[in-house]
């Protein structure tokens, strides 16, 4: 802990204030717990220690040197025979910087845990996955994995780490806070410290309510790490099981959860419009319990997909999607990027214009254009693909005739058609369509 070692006696000789006060010294903690929001950067800290009191007034000393911490945020609470022990007030002695002082009046002497509350910002996190399909890409083997970061100043001991899911709206940013000057209590703007209380209670200490005792067990986990979650209103809380050490400047990689049988569908599309020449590769699941999933909401983060390419299991890579928070039952659908081996290759055999009207003076006023085009499909793969084509069309009236293999048919909208194939492992598919495009007057039939 980097601010333990200024808390010590012997700072009473530098704080004139307090020099015939007895400061007690604040011992190593015996526990911390960290919730770090994803959207602001904000982490409420909460800190058990074992205090040693005296029978009447002590002074306790706290210093957030060199750290981020908002020292307008920190709070103290008695666990333990609280009756008999009263926190009267927090003072920031005087030209003295990055200091706070407890006035603590105790009727009984000796140790007294305690829990200490604060604000704090530098540290963040994110989520990222790892997906393993299967040979034949029907099932996907899909781990969950939150890297936390701090660059807080701080280090934080075998912490147990939460990560909640939502918006935060603070009033003022934690940031600033932690580098306001003495005097620490005065607002940073018009509307004062009573207002960013009244913003904390709605956001932050709202999202830490939760039985004591689970809030105090922080039980040493084993390697693999299980995630608690819980509901809270509009957030979603994530408890990663067991404590880690974070220095400040370190980043950890902590498993979140591991789902094997995860049910997958493939599908291969190719745009124009939207991807140009190239297929891309879609790759697509729920998150529900059919498929495995469903108990909480997915943050959002990146996948990094690979495929079992052979009977040792040796990976092959096949793309990675960024996706945003996904609910319970909700469907995501992530694009991995261009697939170079299933081909989409139309050509145009034919056009004409035909059927021409003219008005009284023999200006051309309607006409049809007549398009006749070939679209091969090339599976190069070693397992059967499905393949969606899209088609589109300016012309406001115009009709379609395909012909051969073309699958599955529908039109999607008033410019729009789907064609949407099933291709064996290293196999082709042709087909046709004549598209009439009716233009001026002959669009008006």
């Amino acid at each position: 802990m980097r601010f333990v070692s200024s808390l010590a006696l012997g700072l009473a000789m530098c704080i004139p204030a307090l020099a015939k006060v007895d400061l007690v010294t604040l011992p190593t903690r015996d526990g911390v717990q960290l919730t770090i929001y994803n959207s602001a950067d904000l982490t409420l800290v909460r800190e058990t220690r074992a205090l040693t009191l005296k029978k009447g007034l002590n002074r306790l000393q706290f210093s957030w040197a060199n750290t981020l911490i908002d020292p307008t945020s920190l709070e103290l609470r008695v666990l333990q025979q609280a009756e008999k022990i009263l926190v009267r007030d927090l003072s920031y002695p005087p030209r003295v910087q990055n200091i706070g002082v407890w006035a603590i009046e105790s009727e009984i002497s000796g140790k007294a845990p305690v829990e200490i509350t604060y604000l704090t910002s530098g540290l963040s996190w994110r989520a990222f996955y790892h997906g393993v399909l299967s040979r034949d890409e029907s099932v996907m083997r899909l781990e969950g994995y939150v890297q936390v970061s701090n660059s807080s100043g701080e280090d934080y001991e075998n912490a147990q780490t939460r990560v909640i899911v939502g918006q935060v709206h603070m009033i003022d940013e934690i940031a600033e806070l932690a580098r306001r000057e003495y005097p620490y209590g005065s607002p940073a703007t018009a509307r004062g410290l009573r207002s960013r209380r009244e913003e904390r209670e709605k956001t932050v200490l709202y999202g830490a309510k939760s039985d004591l005792k689970e809030e105090l067990a922080f039980a040493e986990g084993g390697q693999k790490k299980e995630i608690v979650k819980e509901g809270l209103s509009e957030y979603f809380l994530y408890t990663i099981e067991g404590t880690e050490t974070i220095p400040t400047g370190w980043s950890k990689r902590l498993p979140s959860f591991d789902q094997d049988g995860v049910g997958v569908v493939n599908l291969y599309k190719h745009d124009e419009k939207r991807y140009g020449p190239q297929t891309m590769r879609f790759l697509s699941f729920k998150n529900d319990k059919e498929h495995k999933l469903g108990q909480t909401p997915i943050p959002g983060g990146l996948l990094r997909v690979y495929r079992n390419a052979d009977s040792e299991r040796r990976l092959s890579y096949e793309g990675q999607s960024e996706f945003k928070y996904i609910p319970v039952n909700e469907d995501v659908e992530l694009n991995l990027g261009p697939a170079p081996n299933v081909l989409v290759e139309p050509k145009v055999m034919d056009f004409r214009s035909e059927n021409y009207q003219t008005d009284n003076n023999g200006n051309i006023v309607g006409w049809d254009e007549v398009r006749e085009v070939r679209i091969e499909v090339k599976n190069t793969r070693d397992i059967p693909v499905k393949v969606e084509i899209r088609r589109g069309f300016e012309a406001r009236k115009w009709e379609i005739a395909p012909a051969g293999d073309c699958g599955d048919f529908e039109k999607v909208d008033k410019s729009t058609v789907k064609f949407t194939l099933k291709l064996d492992a290293r196999s082709s598919k042709v087909f046709t369509y004549t598209l009439t495009s009716h233009f001026g007057t002959r669009a008006e039939y």
